[in-house]
């Protein structure tokens, strides 16, 4: 990680790199097979985000994912003060004209500071919706023919059909055929 994650980080510390678990496992699809339906299922799945952000570091775009997970995160912020200070930095992150991680967004240069005068938990709205249109229409259809993806759900499919996978099915499936 560069010191520009580590910099995102500390103001974003919800957003890591670290080995998530979808909470909703009591769904039928999951890993590749949900990622593929769509790019909403992707960004739920912590596996799924950190695959694709992978991929968009070397599209060189990995700042749209983050910009729309900063978005994400700054919708669940309290308080007027934290939320000033997270708009700041999403400002300075991704907006500005000098930021470091600049996405590019429609009506760019009208936007200035005095936006973040009055934060309120939707302002980012609109250019969020730009950058998950343009990852949907543009990174996630090569992201799905990516190697990475496809590396992914091949080593999924071979766990799937690993021995103690077999067995485990197997042990299963003699339960509830009693």
């Amino acid at each position: 990680a560069s010191n520009e994650d580590g910099f995102f980080f500390q103001f974003f510390p919800e957003i890591n790199d670290s080995e998530g678990h979808p909470s909703s496992s009591h769904q039928t699809l999951k890993g590749t097979s949900k990622w593929a339906t769509s790019l909403e299922n992707l960004l739920e799945d912590p596996e799924g985000v950190k695959r694709f952000r992978e991929f968009l570091k070397k599209e060189f775009s990995e700042e749209n994912v983050l910009f729309w997970l900063a978005c994400e995160e700054f919708k669940k912020t309290q308080g007027k003060k934290q939320m000033q200070e997270k708009a700041k930095e999403i400002y300075m992150t991704f907006l500005s004209s000098k930021a470091s991680s600049q996405v590019n967004v429609e009506g760019q240069s009208r936007l200035n500071e005095t936006i973040l005068e009055t934060p309120h938990p939707l302002m980012f709205q609109k250019l969020q919706d730009q950058i998950f249109n343009l990852m949907k229409y543009d990174s996630y259809s090569r992201f799905l023919k990516s190697d990475i993806f496809l590396n992914h759900k091949k080593s999924e499919e071979q766990e799937e059909n690993s021995p103690e996978a077999q067995t485990a099915a197997k042990r299963a499936s003699r339960i509830y055929n009693t």
